[in-house]
């Protein structure tokens, strides 16, 4: 898999994960603004390949969504970006096929197998799933794990998770 290259600009500050992987790391990234979020999701975008899986969490409000949509620019996707909440999932072309799922109203695994959300990750493409944490015994565990902690008003906390190869540029960028 070829990955784009992060565009240079600072981003936030990256931290190391805590040692139960020498492969992994996390990388933390502080926004301001809902448009901060969202181009930091662009800049992960950027670094997405065909079959990455990309694992949102955080609250209700938090921002998933915000970010998902920039994930989906960096993805080249110019498509006006919208929840899938009650469609499950939403489909777009970009420079790769880009699978959007949100799993909020889904409950319990026997609805994830029945919605057939653990095949859907054998397709080409990327998948960005907002509420992963309801599929979580699902997901393939080759994906970046991104958390959004609320901090008050607009300020929010972006946690990447992954290998530590694949979050290098990110990391580099954010210093």
């Amino acid at each position: 898999m070829r990955h784009a290259p992060l565009e240079a600009g600072a981003l936030g500050r990256a931290v190391d994960a805590p040692a139960a992987s020498a492969r992994r790391t996390e990388i933390a990234l502080d926004s301001g603004s809902p448009e901060a979020t969202e181009r930091i999701g662009a800049r992960v975008g950027a670094l997405l390949a065909d079959g990455d899986v990309v694992a949102l969490t955080g609250e209700l409000g938090a921002g998933k969504t915000c970010l998902a949509r920039g994930i989906l620019r960096g993805l080249g996707v110019a498509d006006v970006v919208q929840s899938p909440s009650f469609v499950v999932e939403r489909r777009y072309a970009g420079r790769l096929a880009a699978h959007h799922l949100d799993l909020y109203r889904i409950e319990g695994a026997r609805a994830i197998g029945e919605l057939g959300i653990p095949d859907r990750f054998a397709e080409s493409g990327v998948f960005v799933v907002e509420w992963a944490d309801r599929a979580a015994g699902f997901l393939p565990d080759q994906r970046l794990e991104v958390a959004i902690e609320d901090l008050g008003g607009t300020e929010r906390r972006v946690r990447i998770a992954g290998p530590r190869a694949r979050l290098a540029p990110l990391a580099a960028v954010a210093g």
